[in-house]
């Protein structure tokens, strides 16, 4: 059994799958270390991986000066959610080629991911249709909770600033 096997049977994202197929999985991740503040993928770039938390923590920031109306005033990048151990984000190049639409940044030091790169991802996927059809039903569910919680923040922020 490989290094994170157990690893990834513990993430959402590869839940119900046997030991053969994580072991598949994990021959398509690549460790990397980031140390506090290291930016991790910016928002708008045109990169195509997905990131899973082994140890530490990642925050997810916006930049809201790209829909702001506020001209010549600098508004910093807002942290609009904080990842885990076993948590993932940037699913979504892996569903399309989009731009990211958030930044990502270790928030503590020592914060080792695992990168899944897309076009590997897509092969195994293809290569393996019961093992993609899992993860990608795992995936719809992972960002439909994203979603919802979004969906959430979202009204929040209208009870606080009605207008």
């Amino acid at each position: 059994m490989g290094k994170y096997v157990s690893f990834l049977k513990e993430t959402d994202l590869f839940f119900n799958l046997s030991a053969t197929q994580l072991e598949l999985v994990e021959s398509l991740c690549e460790e990397n270390l980031f140390q506090e503040g290291d930016i991790i993928s910016r928002e708008g770039a045109q990169e195509n991986e997905l990131y899973l938390v082994v140890q530490g923590q990642v925050e997810i920031l916006v930049n809201p000066a790209l829909v702001s109306s506020g001209e010549g005033q600098t508004i910093q990048p807002k942290v609009i959610s904080t990842m885990w151990r076993g948590q993932s984000f940037g699913e979504m190049a892996l569903v399309d080629e989009g731009v990211r639409s958030a930044s990502s940044r270790a928030a503590v030091k020592n914060t080792l991911l695992l990168r899944i790169p897309r076009q590997k991802f897509l092969l195994l996927c293809n290569t393996y249709p019961e093992l993609g059809f899992r993860v990608m039903f795992n995936l719809a569910t992972d960002l439909s909770q994203k979603i919802r919680n979004a969906g959430l923040l979202i009204r929040e922020g209208f009870l606080n600033n009605p207008k």
